[in-house]
């Protein structure tokens, strides 16, 4: 257990409770979608708490470096954005200070701490792409290049051939092959 685990169970919970939605991993499942901005544990929490999950399409990443998520009702369009406050670290410090590890320090505060001193909320409006919602059902193409299968119109036209996104931009590959 972790300080950001704390943080990303309680940003969930945040979330849920501002949107009124009780069962995300029951009978409200297919009502949420939910926005992470960081790759840190949190995101895990996030996931747990809310069932949203990648494979699922209710979980979407925006690489971001913020620890920051955003939770959107489908069903009333109603959206809430929660970040972590930065003072919330200096905080655990000045309330436990007999606490000499600062996770365990956080652990504690982040646990025990009110929700306004955690967290900074802001209702937003998001335009979920219907492309991008769970279930949907997009067209698959093979790449003439590479041959591998691609879904959900990812893809460019390169001097009108129709391209993997890998092979339209080969600069922008996070790997290489290995010759």
């Amino acid at each position: 257990m972790c300080a950001g685990q704390i943080l990303g169970v309680r940003m969930a919970l945040l979330g849920l409770k501002r949107l009124g939605i009780e069962d995300p991993r029951g009978a409200d499942r297919k009502r949420l979608v939910t926005y992470i901005e960081i790759d840190r544990c949190a995101t895990d929490a996030i996931g747990m708490v809310t069932g949203c999950r990648l494979g699922k399409r209710a979980l979407k990443f925006r690489d971001w470096g913020k620890m920051a998520a955003t939770f959107v009702d489908l069903a009333s369009g109603r959206a809430v954005r929660i970040v972590a406050l930065e003072d919330s670290r200096k905080l655990a410090a000045e309330i436990y200070p007999h606490i000499e590890s600062k996770g365990q320090q956080q652990m504690r505060a982040y646990h025990e701490l009110a929700d306004g001193q955690l967290f900074r909320e802001q209702w937003v409006r998001v335009s979920v792409d219907p492309a991008e919602l769970p279930g949907y059902k997009g067209e698959r193409f093979v790449c003439p290049r590479c041959g591998e299968g691609v879904n959900f119109g990812r893809f460019a036209e390169v001097e009108g051939e129709r391209l993997c996104l890998s092979c339209a931009r080969p600069e922008l590959r996070y790997w290489q092959a290995d010759l």
